[in-house]
């Protein structure tokens, strides 16, 4: 199941296993999207998850980590990552970000989306935040694309790069101390998964290769702190950030994405990415 080089590769009976633990996340989180409205505070969303996790007869892979006390991360405007559940309520024109995770038969699933409270349209949403989480949502599909036919962990984070750089209107900025990572029997495994250019090409593309493919997108500055509760982190200069994750496997047959129910195959077909289920 490991290379010399200590990565997972796991077996199509592994990948299945992720696979399912990916559909049960996939569906807690539509939960938490149609549960997520003004007025709705964030712990009442990881009761919506924990839910649906507990009916599928799945568990957290959030809740306890280094003691993460939620099966969530709700992070709320310039908090970019990791940003704990709790009372405060949710107000129209909130960009939030749900980073969930599950586990089915010990193997590991991670997803995460960008939830906008309104619309540009309706008056209740800045249309800035809306290109944001466009963006940033394109761009996590570009690096999933790229991920078909990658000959290197690399040329990951070179398309994404390059996609979100090419962006016209004004500059976002691609966080770079917070990336993708592998996984599978654990949530956070080798390799890291860049969301820029580094120079480096990072390790070969194998059969087995599962990975957290997840840019994250700021409106302005990339720098960031961690606040007092010591895990919600924010940018700096207070702007807002975005982040859109999938877990994603090759194996003998090509790509899949595990945490999509159909692969991704609604969202590759524009890249010409035609997902393959593991085991077909």
């Amino acid at each position: 199941m490991f290379s010399r080089r200590s990565l997972e590769l796991k077996s199509v009976s592994q990948l299945q296993s992720m696979q399912a633990a990916g559909r049960v996340l996939a569906e807690a989180l539509d939960a938490v999207v149609d549960a997520a409205a003004p007025g709705i505070n964030t712990r009442e969303l990881d009761d919506v998850f924990r839910a649906v996790l507990e009916r599928r007869g799945a568990t957290s892979n959030f809740l306890g980590y280094h003691g993460f006390p939620a099966a969530i991360c709700t992070s709320v405007n310039e908090e970019v990552v990791h940003g704990i559940p709790s009372d405060r309520v949710l107000r129209s024109g909130d960009v939030l970000k749900v980073d969930g995770g599950a586990i089915v038969d010990g193997w590991h699933s991670d997803s995460a989306r960008t939830i906008l409270l309104g619309s540009s349209e309706a008056g209740t949403a800045d249309p800035e935040d809306e290109r944001l989480s466009a963006i940033t949502r394109e761009a996590m599909w570009v690096g999933i694309a790229a991920f078909a036919t990658a000959r290197h962990v690399g040329e990951i984070g070179d398309a994404i790069d390059d996609f979100v750089t090419a962006q016209p209107g004004a500059e976002l900025g691609i966080l770079e101390e917070y990336v993708g990572h592998g996984i599978g029997s654990k949530m956070h495994m080798p390799p890291d998964v860049f969301n820029y250019r580094t120079g480096h090409r990072g390790p070969k593309v194998q059969p087995g290769m599962a990975l957290a493919i997840e840019p994250m997108l700021v409106r302005g500055g990339i720098q960031t702190a961690t606040l007092e509760d010591d895990w919600t982190v924010v940018t700096v200069d207070g702007t807002r950030a975005s982040q859109w994750e999938h877990t994603v496997c090759r194996h003998d047959g090509g790509l899949w994405v595990l945490s999509a129910p159909d692969g991704g195959a609604a969202e590759l077909a524009r890249h010409g990415v035609e997902p393959v289920p593991p085991g077909n």
